[in-house]
């Protein structure tokens, strides 16, 4: 397989961190007690509760997944920095855009040198 197919896992697992980590952030644990066979399908209560819960769950496979699939060619120390990095990166992004928090010019600067960093990592792992 070619190597960019396995940086292409690598992103696909950071994108799944980051919907994990949002999922985590929604799931409100307290109420799970209250879904019963006669509501957890009802959109305004079960649903609100069960969906955040099964997106922790999928996204949280999914992520191990394609972290596993990317290490089989990349080396296990860059995967692992570049996973971190991009999560960052992506979560910071989703975070601007979907719930439009505020950032500042140093954010954006250390956002350009992780992305700096995934970039050179991704080069010199070719190489390798």
């Amino acid at each position: 397989m070619n190597n960019w197919i396995y940086w292409g896992y690598l992103l696909l697992a950071a994108l799944m961190e980051a919907l994990w980590t949002y999922s985590l952030k929604v799931m409100q644990f307290r109420h799970l007690k209250q879904l019963t066979w006669s509501n957890f399908y009802i959109p305004q209560s079960g649903l609100k509760i069960l969906a955040p819960f099964a997106g922790y769950i999928c996204f949280g496979i999914a992520n191990v997944y394609f972290f596993s699939m990317a290490t089989r060619q990349i080396p296990l120390a860059t995967a692992f920095a570049a996973w971190t990095g991009a999560s960052l990166v992506l979560i910071k992004l989703s975070e601007v855009i979907f719930f439009q928090q505020k950032t500042s010019l140093p954010e954006v600067l250390f956002i350009l040198m992780i992305m700096g960093g995934i970039t050179g990592l991704k080069f010199f792992a070719l190489k390798s």
